[in-house]
């Protein structure tokens, strides 16, 4: 599970780097956006594996299955998370990848179409690891003597959770503070230096 999610990590900051190279307003916003973003989605998606881990001591893929029959709560939190790192709209994953392709788009059409692309490759990975681990039947003995998340670790993903969706549904406080930056980065590029 941690490879999986650390691979689309890698994704996420592919991402980063094309907002930084298409040098536009949208593209460069959209990479500082997707950086915090990031930063809500993986760190909630690698507690989400801390958590199964304190509990089986296994972090393969194929050693789950079920664990919505017995972690109810876990598993909504992770559901949530994991489409945040698919970039479902109104979570934070959304905002920053759409601002990059926006900016590719404006850029180049088909740059921004390729990118976009890539979601598709990302979502299907993520959801594949969702469904293995956590939907079906329960797989074996272990799976069925789990308990769900106790109130510490419910306050952590909670915390994660409405600072993931707030920042998808109103992201202008994170967009706002930007401007002024990036503008000014802009002017400094478009300015020859000879």
């Amino acid at each position: 599970m941690k490879k999986l999610i650390a691979y689309s990590s890698i994704a996420h900051m592919g991402f980063v780097t094309l907002g930084f190279f298409i040098f536009n307003a949208y593209g460069i916003e959209g990479a500082l956006v997707q950086m915090v973003s990031h930063g809500f989605v993986s760190a909630a998606m690698f507690l989400c594996v801390g958590v199964m881990y304190d509990r089986m001591h296994s972090r393969m893929i194929a050693d789950y299955g079920g664990v919505v029959n017995t972690m109810p709560k876990f598993a909504s939190f992770m559901m949530l998370f994991a489409m945040a790192n698919c970039g479902l709209p109104a979570t934070s994953g959304f905002v920053g990848e759409f601002m990059v392709i926006m900016g590719a788009v404006k850029f180049n059409f088909w740059i921004g179409f390729l990118s976009a692309t890539t979601l598709i490759f990302g979502a299907a990975y993520t959801l594949w690891m969702y469904k293995r681990v956590i939907f079906g039947d329960v797989a074996n003995d272990h799976v069925a003597e789990l308990k769900d998340i106790g109130a510490r670790e419910f306050l952590v993903l909670a915390v994660l959770a409405a600072a993931v969706l707030g920042m998808g549904i109103y992201p202008l406080p994170f967009t706002e503070v930007m401007h002024a930056s990036v503008n000014d980065l802009l002017k400094h590029l478009a300015a020859s230096k000879l």
